[in-house]
């Protein structure tokens, strides 16, 4: 039986209104993502300290429909990795109901490639076996308009405590 190529992409935006050093306390909070994602009402831990490789956020009522007809869509994700100095972070979708089987992610701030030395941006990378109903095509512009918006509020947030 021939295997399916996982699907793999990477977004990034730029930050236009606050540094790496001032996202970064914001991206690192693992259990805290609610704050930034823009639809997604729940997250909290349900595992190990917060930041620590091995802890397990749940994450419920993003706008990714369920595949068991839930109401709710729903995850649980461990972190698997996190580097202060390179400011990024790794985790895996442990059970969820919305298809997402194998899925591996990344964050991270990264120097602007446009900016010449200064400036910096936001990516986000995933990796994924094919998800019924979905064609890559249509998942990435979520992901693209998802970490557009996550990254406003953080920069609002910035902007607010200063």
């Amino acid at each position: 039986m021939e295997q399916q190529t996982k699907w793999k992409a990477t977004v990034s935006t730029r930050l236009e209104n606050a540094n790496a050093d001032q996202i970064w306390p914001f991206l690192k909070d693992f259990f805290g993502l609610h704050k930034w994602f823009p639809g997604l009402p729940t997250c909290y831990g349900i595992h190990g300290s917060n930041g620590e490789p091995g802890c397990v956020r749940y994450c419920s009522g993003f706008s990714l429909p369920s595949v068991d007809g839930a109401a709710v869509s729903w995850s649980t994700e461990r972190l698997i990795e996190i580097d202060h100095d390179e400011r990024s972070l790794s985790y895996e979708i442990v059970d969820c109901n919305t298809g997402f089987m194998s899925y591996i992610a990344s964050m991270k701030i990264v120097p602007a490639a446009d900016s010449g030395g200064g400036g910096w941006s936001m990516e986000w990378w995933f990796e994924v076996e094919p998800v019924v109903g979905w064609r890559l095509e249509d998942l990435v512009p979520k992901y693209v308009s998802g970490l557009q918006l996550m990254v406003k509020k953080m920069e609002a947030a910035v902007s607010d405590s200063s």
